[in-house]
């Protein structure tokens, strides 16, 4: 049931259950008033021979038990119909299965006849083909570079605590990754193309490398969950500086300073391990995960929250993809289990199930083209 078809039962209900107590509280409030008018009625009309003692009902013929059988009835009449009402409502309230197919060939269907409100969440799966490795994952190889430094732990580099004593382990690491030479992903690029034929609600993304934007997905549509490289900020002064201005610094020193309070540490606006996530995550979730009307999920482990928790934030009858290399969110996912009515897993690279998806809804020379335009910058 759809939200308006659902607000409409839930008010159907309500109204149902107003009536029937408007009509007790009037009966009773009769009854109260009227009852010793009612007796005097009583004694004025005696019950002739031809009348049994005792009244229609089987109460007394002086009507004394006549109100709590009225009471009584009420109780059960108004019980029956609210149990009538709800288990309409539930039955009703039942997801239905949207999806003609429970594979890819059914989602793109569902996107060429539904033109849903498609939102994505990604993760480091979508931009490892550009070159950058999950470098949060111990066992990448850019964690050799960093032996020197006596770091407690891998994950101690992304640490915010550990960043403010200690910042150079975290910028030798990024030098590694944060260069001028990556370019966004096919999927990227299908992302923009999803944008370009008006169905993107919003992209909730992972990664801090910034390339959805690179990609020309627009600003307002991408939600960067744990920030990005796009500005920096000094820890002193508060300064802000731009991409460009980090890169440089970043590619030319091992820690950047700030050029006004000279002292401070320039951070990259990213969310290390001991901060709060941007308040524009939290705002845009509310928002547009009720409204979501297909979620396609790529490479992401989903194990991160509370940006993995989003996948149980859209309505109980919409559509989720998962393009991942493994099978990940079984919590939440139903793609294994019998009952599933809406869950699709297509395993295999981000970049692969993005063209294939592409080519089944007949977009793939255009994506074609925007990865050439890509290539030829």
């Amino acid at each position: 049931m759809d939200g308006q078809s659902k607000g409409e039962g839930s008010a159907k209900t309500d109204n149902e259950a107003v009536r029937l107590a408007e009509v007790s509280t009037s009966s009773e409030a009769k009854a109260k008033s009227g009852g010793e008018e009612g007796l005097r009625s009583e004694e004025e009309r005696r019950p002739s021979q031809s009348e049994p003692e005792a009244g229609r009902d089987g109460n007394d013929a002086d009507g004394s038990s006549s109100l709590p059988n009225l009471y009584s009835k009420f109780v059960s009449s108004f019980e029956s119909v609210i149990h009538n009402l709800v288990s309409e409502d539930d039955t009703a309230s039942q997801p239905k299965q949207k999806l003609a197919s429970l594979d890819l060939e059914g989602i793109a269907s569902f996107i060429r006849e539904e033109q849903p409100d498609i939102v994505f969440m990604v993760g480091a799966g979508l931009s490892t083909s550009a070159g950058i490795p999950d470098f949060r994952t111990p066992g990448t190889g850019l964690y050799d570079n960093l032996q020197q430094y006596d770091i407690p732990h891998p994950q101690a580099i992304f640490e915010i605590n550990y960043f403010k004593r200690n910042p150079e382990p975290f910028f030798v690491l990024a030098k590694e990754t944060f260069h001028d030479d990556i370019k966004p992903t096919p999927a990227h690029h299908f992302i923009r193309l999803v944008e370009e034929k008006g169905l993107l609600r919003r992209c909730f993304t992972q990664n801090i490398d910034a390339l959805e934007y690179e990609a020309g997905v627009k600003d307002e549509k991408v939600v960067t969950a744990h920030g990005s490289y796009r500005t920096g900020t000094c820890l002193s002064c508060k300064k802000k500086y731009s991409q460009q201005w980090l890169r440089a610094q970043v590619n030319a020193t091992k820690v950047p300073h700030c050029a006004v309070c000279k002292n401070g540490v320039v951070k990259p606006d990213i969310v290390f391990f001991g901060e709060s996530l941007p308040s524009r995550f939290f705002s845009a979730s509310l928002v547009d995960m009720p409204k979501c009307g297909l979620l396609i999920i790529m490479g992401t482990s989903l194990v991160v929250h509370p940006f993995a928790s989003l996948v149980d934030e859209v309505p109980a009858d919409t559509p989720r993809l998962l393009i991942n290399l493994q099978p990940v969110g079984t919590n939440s996912l139903r793609y294994e289990e019998a009952e599933n009515i809406r869950d699709v897993f297509w395993q295999g690279e981000c970049d692969e199930g993005a063209k294939r998806l592409a080519k089944l809804l007949g977009w793939d020379q255009e994506l074609k083209m925007l990865i050439k335009k890509s290539e030829d910058k």
